[in-house]
């Protein structure tokens, strides 16, 4: 400030003490940049309102935009406010994950804790919001302190955290208040004609700049959705409990991570781990008893028809056909079976019964004591299945119990579900009352640990169907694999409509930024509806609802959708029909060295290297959308000049996911490291390749 700046303002506040009145405070503002320097956030408190707004390389991504919240019964953070201290720090340390889409985690950033203070409407008090910037993007929480202001249970109403993007940008993402949950079809308009949606949510802006807002941490909050205050300016939504407040906590207390991962292109958003860096280490000590890898399950053929989750039809979950499964399994290298509608509960209308749910009674024809034997004396274990139609108190009251048969029977691994319309959690308070939740709620958010911390204590890892978002709780609690959250496999077999052939290169850059994805690959069998029933009174589905892709992308996608548990979702006799496109399933790995997006635009294209974890072989998966596409992929990844066998398996001259789907070229072919990879996708197509080093 020049000498004669501040002698103005001292004239002035003499002024306004000659009128009985405090000096506006002059409006301070601090700076953040991210270690290469190209991202900056900028905090201020002009006008008594704390405010953020972030660049990079000098354009803006993010405008002034407001901070704070408010309480029910206490005094919030919204006017009056002033920066009263800061602190800031710097780290840079690498972190190994137990399984992961890479093996090595770098952890760089600055950091810069602000400190509101406030004492309008109401007494003196504190919020401080910590920033930190990484090379890819930057993460804020609040922070409130115990406090004599705010003592006593905090009823949280509404957090004022607002993005303003822009009305032009442009912006994927999909809606938070309709009743299928996460799982839509990722819409695509300028930011300034959207209403509300889930995050992650991707944009780009009318620069260029790729950017996506998400959370992380989420621990005990409400899970944020985007609300649109005005065209182009979005805030915070938290969801509410069922007649009370968004959020029920006590100082001290800090809130989830709010994410803006940036980057020049959109792979670079892939390329980031913002996310598990916001997160707390891992919580539960040894976990070498977490297992990635592949599975087969008695699934598919329910949603086809072949089969029924209940016995009013051809009951699936049997012990024979169980043993078909493990028999399978174990012939080809996979570790599990999953069998759906193994317990009482899943006749009738299961749907609308969750009061009915048995988590520790199998069906008379399902004999689970026997079947935890067989698996393991062929080297394979089942894979748990607890679906509880969202009905959280039946489920609580046995769930220790089922989780004690699982342990006892060997079972590793527990695929949860929560089959509902959104806003129908059942949850019965403690006077009796039947509430009704939503599934990404405070409540639902405590349950969702809580099931995972007692998992964890007998040594189980969970799959979460019908889930919260993921938002990389999968560091602090490495048994929290993998989740659903969005539209999978099962949506080709009833939808309406089916997922189209964009649906995994939208995925890629929206749903997958969260982390892990069980998505159900590696459907062979790509006209299902077409075959004729096992039983007249068990029709097929309509012959349009199938996957919309080649043989060659079911297989591509075992690189570009992660999950550390992957499953091979078609029947058996489906896959020993195809054997030579089955080998590649039967390569290709779950747990991964390094993991690159090496192109791609959003629902168009993507393609990944990966180099698994145990072999340290590469794998390359590519997709495209409804349109052909030539790719030439750079080999970076692999060492220069050293020779690769590459098997491939790509789309033939004439594949079409519509008119001929089964077109698939499977070849071997020398390349070296350094050079590129040409390939050309059919429409709806793929490509999959293993490159093994030529010794």
């Amino acid at each position: 400030m020049t000498r004669q700046w501040k002698s103005l303002v001292a004239m002035a506040a003499i002024a306004w003490a000659a009128m009985g009145a405090a000096a506006p405070a002059e409006a301070e503002s601090l700076t953040l940049a991210s270690p290469d320097g190209r991202i900056t956030v900028t905090v201020s408190d002009d006008g008594g309102q704390a405010t953020y707004a972030v660049a990079f390389e000098g354009k803006q991504v993010i405008a002034p935009s407001k901070l704070g919240m408010l309480f029910a019964e206490h005094h919030g953070f919204e006017r009056g406010l002033a920066i009263a201290a800061s602190a800031r720090a710097s780290r840079d340390t690498t972190w190994e994950q137990p399984w992961g889409e890479r093996r090595l985690v770098r952890d760089q950033h600055n950091e810069l804790a602000v400190t509101f203070r406030t004492a309008t409407d109401g007494p003196a008090r504190e919020l401080t919001v910590r920033f930190r910037a990484f090379d890819s993007g930057i993460g804020f929480r609040y922070e409130l302190a115990e406090q004599d202001a705010l003592r006593g249970e905090i009823a949280i109403v509404e957090e004022l955290t607002q993005f303003a993007v822009g009305e032009r940008t442009s912006m994927w993402y999909t809606p938070s208040d309709e009743f299928n949950r996460y799982e839509y079809l990722t819409r695509t308009a300028p930011a300034g004609k959207v209403d509300d949606a889930h995050t992650p949510a991707t944009f780009r802006s009318e620069s260029g700049i790729h950017f996506s807002i998400h959370e992380a941490a989420l621990v005990d909050y409400s899970a944020m959705s985007l609300g649109a205050l005005r065209p182009g300016t979005f805030e915070a939504r938290l969801r509410n409990w069922q007649g009370g407040p968004k959020v029920k906590t006590k100082a001290p207390f800090t809130s989830p991570w709010r994410t803006i991962q940036i980057a020049p292109d959109a792979v670079g958003l892939i390329n980031s781990d913002i996310i598990l860096n916001l997160n707390e280490p891992n919580k539960l000590g040894d976990v070498s008893w977490v297992e990635p890898g592949k599975y087969v399950g008695i699934w598919w053929a329910m949603h086809i028809r072949d089969r029924t989750w209940g016995r009013e039809g051809i009951h699936g979950a049997t012990t024979e056909e169980t043993k078909r499964y493990i028999d399978f399994a174990a012939r080809h290298g996979f570790a599990g079976v999953l069998v759906e509608g193994w317990n009482i509960g899943w006749d009738g209308d299961w749907f609308n019964n969750g009061d009915l749910f048995r988590f520790t009674e199998p069906m008379p024809d399902f004999d689970l004591e026997e079947l935890g034997r067989y698996a393991r004396s062929k080297g394979v274990r089942l894979i748990g299945h607890h679906e509880t139609s969202a009905n959280i108190t039946n489920y609580e009251k046995q769930m220790e119990a089922a989780f004690d048969l699982y342990e006892k029977v060997g079972v590793r691994q527990v695929k949860t579900g929560y089959v509902a319309d959104a806003g129908d959690a059942v949850r019965i308070d403690d006077k009796g009352i039947r509430r009704y939740e939503w599934h990404d709620s405070q409540f639902m958010v405590r349950h969702h640990l809580k099931v995972v911390q007692e998992a964890a204590k007998r040594r189980i890892s969970i799959n979460a169907h019908e889930p919260v978002k993921d938002t990389g709780l999968r560091r602090t609690y490495p048994n929290w694999m993998t989740r659903e959250g969005a539209r999978g496999m099962e949506f080709n077999a009833w939808g309406s409509p089916p997922n189209p052939p964009n649906h995994e290169a939208m995925l890629a850059f929206t749903r997958m930024l969260a982390g892990p994805m069980d998505f159900t690959p590696g459907i062979f069998d790509l006209r299902p509806n077409e075959r004729p029933p096992l039983r007249p009174d068990m029709p097929r589905g309509d012959p349009a609802n199938r996957p919309q892709t080649t043989l060659a992308k079911q297989l591509a996608l075992y690189v570009v959708l992660y999950s550390p548990l992957q499953m091979a979702a078609d029947l058996p006799e489906n896959y020993e029909a195809r054997m030579d496109a089955f080998q590649f399933i039967k390569d290709v790995e779950a747990d991964w060295e390094q993991s690159i997006a090496l192109a791609g635009e959003i629902g168009e294209y993507v393609a990944f290297a990966r180099q698994g974890r145990k072999s340290k072989e590469w794998f390359l998966g590519a997709v495209t959308d409804e349109n052909p596409r030539d790719l030439s992929l750079p080999l970076s990844f692999l060492a220069k000049g050293k020779k690769y066998r590459a098997q491939i398996y790509r789309d033939g001259p004439d594949a079409d996911w519509d008119t001929n789907p089964y077109a698939i070229v499977i070849e071997e072919k020398l390349v070296t490291g350094g050079e590129s990879f040409a390939v050309r996708l059919a429409p709806g197509g793929g490509v999959a390749v293993r490159f093994v080093p030529v010794k």
